[in-house]
């Protein structure tokens, strides 16, 4: 046992909410064990357990760790809500974001754990642009054909095909067809720009 994991309930209280529910629920809500969860923070599972039961209060790294672990907000973790913020986003109020050819609608609320787009990807692909992020992405091809490399394999998904991979993995994505492709995106990566998810010159040509 560490001299942190000593410390006294009292030692621990900063001003911190308690936060203990909250840590356990989105715990499970990211589908972690307790022994997962603690690794990927760098913690025993005896300290996250402290946590999670009350008998200690997080700092804020951990905090910080946590919420990226468990996709999620520190405020969130802290059992703060967002006043006013509506379920349901109208066609009227989605605006399209362009960039490098690429075309962006907002299909989920902001300030979510997951972040939804409508895409349209041109024809072509995206030059020497291969994506390594942290997080999940799941894509649903609405019209139009694609080619989606993972690693060193290419798969071509038509409409009604669906990918659900870890980021992690190098991935490009190219429309084969002249009228470029649409697509239903979903993907984990808090507070990214949506320009900066996959950018490049189409060329016209296919890899």
């Amino acid at each position: 046992m560490n001299a942190s994991d000593a410390a006294s309930p009292a030692a621990a209280d900063d001003g911190l909410p308690a936060v203990a529910p909250q840590l356990r629920a989105l715990r499970r809500r990211a589908g972690l064990t307790l022994e997962a969860a603690a690794r990927s923070a760098g913690l025993s599972p005896a300290h996250l357990s402290r946590l999670e039961t009350g008998h200690r209060q997080p700092s804020l790294p951990m905090l910080l760790a946590l919420a990226r672990i468990y996709g999620t907000t520190v405020s969130e973790l802290l059992g703060e809500t967002v006043a006013d913020r509506d379920a349901i986003v109208r066609a009227a109020d989605m605006e399209p974001t362009r960039a490098g050819g690429w075309t962006y609608v907002q299909a989920g609320a902001p300030g979510r754990g997951m972040q939804a787009l409508r895409v349209r990807v041109p024809y072509g692909y995206q030059g020497d642009i291969v994506r390594v992020h942290p997080g999940e992405e799941w894509l649903y091809v609405l019209q139009g054909r694609l080619q989606l490399r993972l690693g060193d394999t290419a798969h071509l998904l038509g409409p009604g095909d669906s990918a659900h991979f870890d980021s992690l993995t190098p991935h490009r994505l190219a429309a084969v067809d002249h009228d470029g492709v649409e697509l239903l995106f979903v993907h984990t990566l808090l507070q990214s720009p949506t320009a900066t998810l996959c950018l490049g010159s189409p060329t016209g040509e296919l890899p």
